[in-house]
């Protein structure tokens, strides 16, 4: 079996003993021949970058013109938001015969940078990323050497940046819209990252129905969180212990509601019936959790699927103009909202 070396002598298989796969599977990600689950491509391709085997990869690119392969950088693996926009991406890139490169920030800025840095000078085509939180550290270069990219579910810094992104405002005044119709009064919300434009538009969107329906704003029903399940915990306890405490919660994520309940059942409160509750992104288990989650869907997948294509057509036909997208919302109604008891009202 020949050993394929990288330009340090580095060979096909101490990749794959590096990575713990075997060497067809290095081979895959190698030669882009087949399908490759994202965290086994993420496993291989960070041992390339240890072993320093990545130089082969450009040499491919160099050689022809392309490496047909897409970079992503995404927060990490850990949620059915990011799998629900990996599989609209992987579709479009399935039947364009591209193959996608993976990494994981875990919201660190300085791999977040590297990680682009890298990827940018030829080992991907172009790159999608995912809730970027360092944007201003990379774009201006990115534009500056004709790179293509597209941000998904985060604004540039720029108008020229291309993004796809959802009415997160609409969205969180139709949720908050919907709790106030219900005959809630205090109303809580557990925000997302404050540096995330969608976790601020959603702020905005629950302020502008509390004033639309003359209710006063109180910051004291304001929890800032970063949209994973256990702020949503933490939130909901310091929310229900406040002196007169919220009859219903906007959570600006499902996975902060999932923390939400987690709270409630913990305190003996039932869901609807003592606290109505909505989420946000229609992930796939918020419709099997019981009670089943009211939330506001977002369409994930098809955001993944529309920055894919626009990324591809930047690569395939980099005179036309590309636009930004921006995909509709939608309530999504279930079993978690009601009107508030008549003795809490």
């Amino acid at each position: 079996m020949a050993r394929k070396k990288s330009s340090n002598g580095v060979t096909i298989i101490d990749v794959a003993e590096e990575a713990g796969v075997s060497y067809s599977t290095v081979s895959r990600v190698v030669n882009n021949k087949s399908y490759v689950k994202p965290d086994t491509r993420a496993k291989v391709m960070g041992a390339m970058t240890r072993l320093g085997y990545q130089a082969n990869l450009q040499a491919r690119s160099l050689a022809g013109g392309r490496s047909n392969v897409i970079g992503l950088l995404v927060v990490d693996l850990t949620t059915q938001y990011v799998g629900e926009i990996i599989r609209g991406i992987d579709e479009i890139l399935t039947a364009n015969q591209y193959e996608l490169m993976l990494y994981t920030t875990h919201r660190r800025k300085t791999k977040e940078s590297a990680y682009v840095n890298m990827m940018a000078r030829g080992l991907a085509d172009g790159l999608l990323i995912v809730l970027p939180r360092d944007p201003e550290a990379y774009l201006t270069s990115l534009r500056e050497r004709d790179f293509p990219y597209v941000l998904i579910d985060q604004f540039g810094i720029d108008d020229s940046d291309l993004t796809v992104t959802a009415a997160n405002r609409e969205g969180g005044y139709a949720a908050t819209r919907h709790l106030i119709e219900l005959g809630h009064r205090r109303i809580a919300i557990i925000t997302g990252w404050m540096d995330m434009i969608a976790a601020r538009h959603r702020l905005e969107g629950y302020r502008a129905a509390l004033a639309d329906y003359h209710i006063e704003y109180d910051e004291a029903l304001v929890y800032e969180g970063d949209f994973s399940q256990p702020c949503g915990f933490h939130g909901a306890n310091h929310l229900l212990d406040l002196a007169s405490p919220p009859t219903a919660i906007f959570a600006s994520s499902d996975l902060i509601a999932m923390g939400v309940m987690d709270a409630a059942r913990g305190r003996g409160i039932k869901i609807p019936t003592d606290l109505s509750l909505i989420g946000f992104d229609d992930i796939p288990m918020s419709a099997v959790l019981i009670p089943q989650l009211t939330t506001v869907r977002q369409p994930l997948d098809e955001m993944g699927r529309r920055a894919t294509q626009i990324l591809l057509d930047l690569i395939q036909k980099p005179e036309a103009k590309q636009t930004s997208v921006v995909l509709a919302t939608e309530l999504i109604l279930r079993e978690s909202t009601a009107p508030p008891r008549p003795d809490m009202a």
